[in-house]
């Protein structure tokens, strides 16, 4: 690309062909790193078996959730990090720096020996790697979204930059096309012995392909004005901090945006599959199909509410996404539930279980229950049925109207099993799945809602001098943490209440108070027809 700051210092704006390039390049690079980041957890079941082996399939699954967490949990220090530099020494190396990272990373995870082979070892490396995942992408989105906001004209801002928040999705998306491919050539038992490591090694295909692109790119021609005028921050972290105003900013876009957007995104994505493979038994194959197939259709209302706020302003989107989002949420959940497994769940509300009895206290965290009644809630929930608890002088099972004689495990799963509870895995009829794609669907447009005008929103919140550090802190702490951990919280949340849809109260949560303060502390910036605000402009 050629430089795009002109001889007496100003602004040129990029021709079709660069801005196509521009979008193209950081689009593929952020689908590329997303799915390195994401096919850890398409692949969370494996994972936990391979690498977090216990005996208890709750515990498990709750320490893959939590490893995914500490990639999420290092993606602020990322920000901070990648922030600096890019403000210091620019937009492109940095975020070439990042997808390296991220690439190398990933391709380690394939490599790792299990904890059969290695043990205490195995895990701690996974948790390593993930460390390294979170750093760079604490340092991806901003560079890729800014690189393409400061290329985009302010008429075109939303549209340009919602091709980043698509290739999110798209990375989602490419993990389950990956791990599907795969499954489909290998047979089980080397898929399950060796081949799931596969999608893990192609990251540095994914990486070849994403440096050759990136490396055609020229500065970001913002960043290019500020070096020639000698107005790059001295420290940007420390300036992000003490600019004028920006501590407001920086709230808004931390508690008001980032939070909100992201625990949609992935209760709609990562908290559909676990529902599905999990409380619902539906078959892995199609669950993942299924959740692939609606991400592939909600990718289409990121571009358009990005399109959008490029007519009617940036904050009108997010505020309509939250406000729906806290009205749909659940019911969405429970259609998708009805529908899943019809027989199954029919019988959950046909016989409902109802445990009774002293010391019905469970930990999830306990690799073996100390109590009877301990020991029956850990069975009831790694099967994903919902119970409900009362208190008694001695251990007892209802299931419906009967009261259960036996209450070991094999007289409650007898119990069950009379009662019509069937926990084969099965592929729901066609008309349910078409049924739960437009629900899943409709999950996505909530999140592209919130999701399609963030870059554009938060690069013109922040002076083009500490936007990249500005941008990046609040948004990975908010995604980090509200979103990172929202698949270990719900996990959580389901383990100890045995309701499949409780989890879903920690997304309702952040949703209002990203409502609350997005509706009333979020200032627009954008107006449709004007040049927009300072810090837009430049």
């Amino acid at each position: 690309m050629t430089a795009t700051v002109a001889a007496d210092g100003k602004i040129a704006q990029p021709g079709k062909s660069e801005i196509r390039l521009v979008i193209g390049a950081s689009s593929l690079g952020t689908i590329f790193e997303w799915y390195d980041f994401f096919i850890y957890g398409t692949l969370a079941a494996i994972i936990g078996r391979t690498f977090f082996p216990s005996g208890n399939v709750t515990l498990e699954t709750l320490l893959v959730w939590a490893g995914f967490a500490v990639g999420f949990g290092f993606r602020p220090l990322g920000a901070i990090l990648f922030g600096f530099l890019g403000d210091r020494l620019g937009r492109k190396y940095t975020f070439l720096v990042t997808v390296t990272l991220m690439g190398v990373a990933t391709a380690g995870v394939g490599l790792i020996p299990s904890a059969d082979t290695i043990g205490i070892a195995a895990p701690i490396i996974i948790i390593l790697l993930r460390i390294l995942q979170g750093l760079a992408l604490g340092g991806e989105y901003g560079g890729a979204a800014i690189y393409v906001s400061e290329h985009a004209p302010p008429e075109k801002r939303g549209f340009y930059t919602s091709f980043i928040q698509a290739s999110v999705v798209g990375g989602f998306i490419l993990s389950l096309v990956v791990v599907l491919g795969c499954k489909a050539l290998m047979s089980d038992e080397f898929w399950n012995d060796w081949g799931w490591r596969v999608p893990f090694l192609l990251s540095l295909l994914l990486l070849a392909v994403s440096l050759w692109m990136r490396l055609k790119l020229s500065e970001s021609p913002v960043f290019k004005a500020m070096k020639e005028s000698n107005e790059l921050a001295a420290n940007p972290f420390i300036e992000s901090f003490t600019y004028p105003g920006n501590k407001a900013r920086l709230f808004v876009a931390l508690f008001g945006i980032a939070a909100g957007l992201t625990v949609i995104w992935y209760t709609a994505m990562f908290s559909a599959l676990s529902f599905l493979k999990g409380p619902m038994r539906v078959e892995e194959t199609a669950a993942e199909i299924i959740v692939g197939g609606a991400a592939c259709i909600s990718t289409l209302f990121y571009i358009y509410f990005g399109h959008l706020s490029d007519k009617i302003g940036r904050k009108k989107p997010i505020v309509w996404g939250y406000a729906l989002t806290l009205l749909l949420l659940f019911p969405l959940f429970w259609v998708i539930g009805s529908v899943a497994n019809p027989s199954l769940n029919a019988a959950m509300e046909r016989a409902p279980v109802i445990v009774s009895g002293p010391d019905c206290d469970y930990s999830p965290f306990a690799k073996e229950q100390t109590s009877d009644c301990g020991k029956l809630l850990a069975q009831l929930t790694a099967k994903g049925v919902a119970y409900t608890l009362s208190e008694s002088p001695r251990l007892a099972v209802k299931v419906g109207d009967s009261p259960v004689g036996d209450v070991s495990g094999d007289g409650v799963n007898a119990a069950l099993t009379a009662a019509g509870y069937d926990f084969t895995p099965r592929v729901p009829p066609a008309a349910s799945i078409a049924v739960i794609v437009l629900a899943l669907a409709a999950l996505g447009a909530l999140s592209a809602a919130t999701y399609g005008p963030v870059a554009a929103v938060l690069a013109e919140m922040f002076p083009p001098r500490i936007r990249y550090s500005s941008m990046s802190i609040p948004y990975h702490f908010g995604t980090g943490y509200f979103g990172g951990f929202l698949p270990f919280i719900a996990s959580f949340i389901i383990a100890k209440t045995g309701n499949p849809y409780s989890g879903l109260w920690y997304t309702w949560g952040v949703v209002l108070m990203a409502f609350l303060v997005s509706m009333f502390m979020l200032r627009e910036t954008h107006h449709p027809g004007s040049a927009g605000t300072a810090p837009a402009n430049s």
